[in-house]
C-alpha cells in the first residue's frame, strides 16, 4: 500500500530516497560512500549515514498513524534495514558504543533501529497482538573485518564455517528471533530449520490466505513451530545456493554440497583453488558443525539419496507438494569448480 526507502543496498546507486513510485527530488549530483566505491546518480541533501534514522522512523510513523486509525485494522510492516550491510556507516552517537569498532557500533544503531520500532508498537496498544520477527538473509560479510573483530575475540560466524556468499553454513546461519504474546512460549526455543521463504507461507496460514499453485514454491508454514506444536522437520529438506550458483541440500543431520571448495568468497574459491577437488562434500553436520571432514567417500548411499532429491525439486519445479511448475531456465544442480 505504501513505501519508503532506496532502490537496492545503500552501496547501489542511485542514491535518493523513493516514495510508492516516485523519488523524492532529483538525483542531480554524484555520490559514493566508502566501500565499495561506487559512484552514481544521487540527491544533493542525501547522505548514508541518515538512512537507517530515517527508514527506522518511517516505521515509526506507519505504526503511530496505524494506532490512531480509529478501525485499528490490522497491518503488515516490512522493514529491510540497510545495516549492518556496506556501505558501514554508524552515526556519531553510535560510534564507540559497541567497543569492537565500527562494524560492532553499526549492529549497535541496528538494535535501536529494532527497538524503535518494537517501541512504537508497546506505545500504540499493539504488542499484545502482534508477531514480531527480527532476522537476515545471510551470514556476516568479510567488509566487516574479521581480523579486526578478532582482536576483539569475536567471530561474526561463530563457530560455523564461511561467511557471506558462501555455501557453507556461515553463509547462511543467522538469527531468527520471534516474539507473539500469547501465541510463542516466552524464552521457548526450537530446532527446526527454517528459510526465510516460510515466512510467506506462514503469513498465508495467519491470515487464512489462499496460496495459488504457482506461488510460493519451496515456503513452508512455520506457524506450527511458533506455536510449539510439531513434533516433527517441518520441511523435508533445505536447498543452499552459493553466489556463483553452486548447490547444496541438507536433511537432518546431511548437508551435501555439489561443488568444490565454498562456492563464495573464502577459501578454497571457485576456480584455480579448488581444481582436483572431490566434486561434492557431504557433512554430518551432528558431529562436525564446522564443516571440516568431507565423509562423501564413506557414504555414497546419502550422496546418492540427496543427490536425487535435489534433482526431483529441480524436476518438479518446487521442494512442497502440490502442482509440477516450470523453472526458469535450465537448472545445473553440479559444479565442478
Amino acid at each position: 500500500d505504501v513505501f519508503f526507502g532506496i532502490s537496492a543496498s545503500l552501496d547501489m546507486p542511485p542514491y535518493i530516497y523513493i516514495e510508492n513510485d516516485r523519488t523524492v527530488g532529483v538525483p542531480t549530483v554524484e555520490k559514493s560512500f566508502k566501500v565499495p566505491k561506487r559512484v552514481g546518480p544521487a540527491h544533493v541533501d542525501f547522505e548514508a549515514e541518515d538512512v537507517l534514522p530515517d527508514v527506522t522512523e518511517r516505521a515509526v510513523r506507519f505504526v503511530t498513524e496505524c494506532g490512531h486509525d480509529a478501525e485499528r485494522k490490522p497491518f503488515f510492516l516490512y522493514v529491510p534495514l540497510n545495516s549492518p550491510h556496506t556501505p558501514i556507516v554508524p552515526k556519531a552517537e553510535f560510534i564507540g558504543k559497541s567497543g569492537v569498532g565500527e562494524y560492532g557500533d553499526f549492529v549497535c544503531q541496528s538494535d535501536w533501529a529494532v527497538g524503535r520500532i518494537v517501541d512504537a508498537l508497546e506505545d500504540n496498544g499493539f504488542s499484545d497482538n502482534t508477531l514480531v520477527i527480527v532476522t537476515s538473509d545471510n551470514g556476516c560479510s568479510p567488509q566487516a573485518d574479521f581480523p579486526a573483530l578478532a582482536k576483539f575475540g569475536h567471530d561474526p560466524s561463530y563457530t560455523f564455517r564461511g561467511h557471506k556468499a558462501d555455501i557453507y553454513e556461515g553463509g547462511h546461519r543467522v538469527a531468527f528471533v520471534a516474539k507473539w504474546p500469547g501465541k510463542i512460549a516466552a524464552g521457548s526455543m526450537s530446532d527446526q530449520t527454517v528459510c526465510l521463504t516460510d515466512l510467506f507461507a506462514t503469513v498465508a496460514a495467519i491470515t487464512g490466505a489462499p496460496v495459488p499453485a504457482d506461488a510460493a514454491e519451496d515456503s513452508v508454514s512455520l506457524l506450527p513451530a511458533l506455536l510449539g506444536k510439531v513434533e516433527k522437520p517441518l520441511r523435508e529438506a533445505t536447498v543452499h545456493h552459493s553466489i556463483n550458483g553452486s548447490f547444496a541440500i541438507r536433511q537432518g543431520k546431511w548437508k551435501l554440497c555439489l561443488c568444490p571448495g565454498s562456492g563464495g568468497w573464502s577459501d578454497p574459491k571457485p576456480g584455480k583453488a579448488t581444481k582436483g577437488m572431490p566434486p561434492v562434500q557431504l557433512f554430518d553436520l551432528a558431529s562436525d558443525i564446522g564443516e571440516t571432514k568431507n565423509v562423501a567417500a564413506e557414504h555414497p548411499d546419502v550422496v546418492k539419496a540427496l543427490t536425487n532429491l535435489l534433482q526431483q525439486y529441480v524436476d518438479q519445479g518446487r521442494s512442497t507438494p502440490g502442482e509440477p511448475q516450470r523453472n526458469e531456465g535450465t537448472v545445473r544442480i553440479s559444479r565442478s569448480e
